[in-house]
């Protein structure tokens, strides 16, 4: 097993653990990949590079979850300025305050115990 390849999604968790947003780059077609995979979607080729997110992005859509128990939150599309969106959520902001254009930055919210980390973004400037 020492030779097994590790996951994409292993490796983006392993980045997100050093607080780092990590995400695949496709040479073959110029383009950001995310979700982590194995082949470039537009191309079939293997040939993906890792890259480190700014962290910065925008808001791209966004609800507001009411679930049965417990507070409400937000689920949000993030269009990131390297060039891919990925669902996320913002945080330190009431969930109905949540706009769409709204700058937002990247950090780390650790869930503890074996789960792995989840990227979530607050407002840019507060």
């Amino acid at each position: 097993m020492e030779n097994a390849k590790q996951s994409p999604l292993g490796i983006y968790n392993a980045y997100l653990r050093e607080g780092k947003l990590a995400y695949q780059f496709s040479p073959t077609s110029g383009k950001a990949v995310f979700y982590p995979r194995v082949i470039c979607p537009d191309t079939g080729s293997e040939n993906l590079e890792w890259r480190f997110s700014k962290g910065q992005g925008t808001v791209h859509a966004t609800t507001v979850v009411h679930p049965q128990q417990g507070d409400p939150f937000n689920v949000a599309l993030i269009d990131l300025t390297e060039g891919y969106r990925m669902m996320s959520r913002v945080e330190g902001i009431d969930p109905m305050a949540v706009k769409i254009g709204m700058r937002v930055t990247f950090r780390v919210y650790e869930q503890g115990g074996d789960e792995p980390p989840l990227p979530v973004f607050t407002p840019m400037g507060g």
